[in-house]
């Protein structure tokens, strides 16, 4: 029952034009990155090799697609809630928006199992846009670069992976992306619970969002005790999948944290519709 529900959710997110702004902005801005790359990119290796050249003689191929994926994802992921919530913020206040909540409950199902078939759905569309992000990034990046050492620098080393020991911790970090961005989705389909207009829940998550960025950005004594409970301070951490060695508790704190969110929104979303009168 559950899958065929969220085959019926899917079709009707891919049937709204709004579902795919976000893969169409992807689609735009990717390959105008790359084009940046192509033409500025040695620029930018120079300077994130600028020290290591005084002192060691690096050979190899560092403009790769490797390098250049990584360059996107951090500039990417900050904005990629935002296209998220696109979609999300609707997935219940669409219901509402058009007198269809009736219907909903009227068929041989639970409330339970309608809200579980939107978060699945949400999720699945989270997935499939960070799943689109690869493509874009790392398989052309790669087709028109090509792959090579993938140079990072951090905040207390520049580290230089070897390419073979560099595709898996992308297939992580994205799948990593995708636990994170889910916590976007299931905030925005919380709001959505609460609203018959899909605007409201939109620019609530997106300023649920910038607060607790902004919050985490004071070093204050009691933001700091309020800092890890924050999921925005762990939106970031695939970043940890390019570590050498990988902070094996870090990432499973990140993921546990992430994954208790989803599952405090997910129960609060359930207990909301449950007990929503939808015949006023």
């Amino acid at each position: 029952m559950i899958f065929t529900l969220v085959k019926i959710e899917l079709m009707k997110i891919f049937r709204k034009w709004r579902t795919y702004i976000g893969f169409i902005a992807i689609g735009i801005l990717v390959p105008l990155l790359h084009l940046a790359m192509y033409l500025e990119g040695q620029n930018s290796i120079d300077f994130v090799t600028r020290g290591l050249r005084d002192s060691f003689i690096l050979v190899g191929n560092l403009l790769n697609g490797y390098w250049i994926s990584f360059i996107i994802l951090n500039a990417l992921t900050i904005h990629i809630p935002f296209l998220i919530t696109l979609v999300a913020a609707d997935l219940l206040a669409g219901e509402a928006t058009a007198g269809t909540y009736r219907i909903l409950v009227t068929r041989p199902v639970s409330r339970m199992q309608i809200v579980t078939s939107k978060f699945l759905a949400g999720i699945i569309y989270t997935g499939s846009l960070i799943f689109w992000l690869a493509v874009m990034s790392l398989v052309v990046g790669l087709i028109v670069f090509g792959d090579g050492e993938l140079i990072v620098a951090g905040s207390q080393a520049v580290i230089i992976f070897e390419k073979s020991d560099v595709l898996w911790r992308f297939f992580l970090a994205y799948g990593f992306g995708i636990l994170s961005m889910s916590v976007v989705c299931s905030l925005a389909i919380l709001f959505s619970s609460l609203v018959e207009n899909a605007i409201g829940p939109i620019v609530s998550t997106i300023a649920v969002i910038i607060i607790f960025i902004i919050l985490s950005a004071f070093d204050v004594e009691i933001l700091r005790e309020l800092k890890p409970y924050l999921f925005t301070n762990y939106i970031l951490d695939w970043r940890e999948f390019f570590n050498d060695p990988l902070d094996i508790s870090e990432i499973t704190k990140s993921v546990l944290i992430l994954s208790g969110h989803i599952i405090l929104f997910f129960t609060a979303t359930a207990f909301i519709f449950h007990k929503k009168d939808i015949l006023s």
